[in-house]
């Protein structure tokens, strides 16, 4: 292990630790979008002001797996409403109990699908201030990725059960994500999550975000430098593959920065975040 790697992981294991450390902050409302206990929406309303604001609508990372939920992500959620945007946080099923199960295919998309969908009118009625035409999705890590397939829907082959037409989305800010499947798994990112999440059989092509492009959303990338659980040449490869597709995917790499503190409320890249969604959503 070089002296990098070792100061690396200093870095990641400290910002995981910050970030664990925050107590899980209660919505100020949920709403149900299927049957599964998993299949539920938190809102939170923003701070301060009148009028209309900003939706920011948030997907948890955990490498699709079972034993992390959204409860880690709260305090973020709670920083962006007090920064004064409506915020939805998604939760969706993600993968059994069997080690190694990473994601289920294909619950966690169809999840992420009918979440979204379902989205304006659960918004409606809990958050009355959220502008849906300044809707901006973000997501870290395996939330990053599912961000990004999210708004690559309308390129999905037309017969994909998710494909669709219209994506209601300004822009995507996707944190660390898992963004180009075959380099992650070349680099065995998230002990294999990504072989675990696809299985056998051709799926990437219906998951991958770095073959669904070009978009047409407007989307950027923040990544820390020192990032060990999803090293910043996952998301280079990404960004690499849309300028072959003659789209721009802005990039902001942060220095000294691993994984976690992007969502850490008490870290200065998680105001980097902030900034770029609502650069975005403005």
């Amino acid at each position: 292990m070089s002296e990098g790697t070792e100061a690396a992981q200093a870095v990641e294991a400290a910002e995981s630790e910050s970030v664990l450390s925050h107590p899980a902050v209660a919505p100020d409302s949920t709403a149900v979008y299927g049957e599964h206990p998993d299949q539920v929406v938190d809102f939170y309303a923003p701070h301060g002001g009148e009028g209309l604001v900003p939706l920011a609508v948030v997907l948890h990372g955990g490498a699709w797996r079972q034993r992390v939920d959204r409860a880690h992500i709260t305090p973020f959620a709670a920083f962006l409403a007090g920064r004064g945007l409506a915020v939805a946080v998604v939760e969706y099923r993600r993968g059994g109990e069997a080690e190694g199960s990473a994601g289920r295919w294909p619950d966690t998309l169809d999840d992420v699908a009918a979440a979204l969908d379902a989205l304006p009118a659960l918004v409606r009625e809990h958050l009355p201030r959220a502008d849906l035409r300044r809707t901006v999705l973000t997501g870290h890590s395996a939330g990053g990725h599912l961000a990004l397939w999210a708004a690559a829907r309308q390129v999905l082959p037309p017969e994909a059960p998710w494909h669709r037409t219209t994506p209601p989305f300004r822009g995507v800010v996707a944190l660390a994500p898992i963004a180009h499947f075959a380099l992650a798994r070349e680099m065995a990112v998230c002990d294999g999550a990504v072989d675990a999440f696809l299985g056998d059989g051709g799926r990437a092509e219906w998951a991958d975000p770095a073959l669904l492009l070009p978009t047409g959303i407007a989307t950027a990338v923040v990544q820390g430098r020192l990032d060990e659980t999803v090293p910043m040449q996952v998301s280079e490869a990404f960004v690499d593959a849309a300028a072959k597709e003659g789209e721009v995917v802005g990039m902001t790499l942060l220095d000294g920065v691993a994984h976690f503190a992007l969502i850490d409320p008490v870290a200065d890249a998680c105001a980097v975040v902030a900034e770029e969604i609502a650069q975005l959503a403005w």
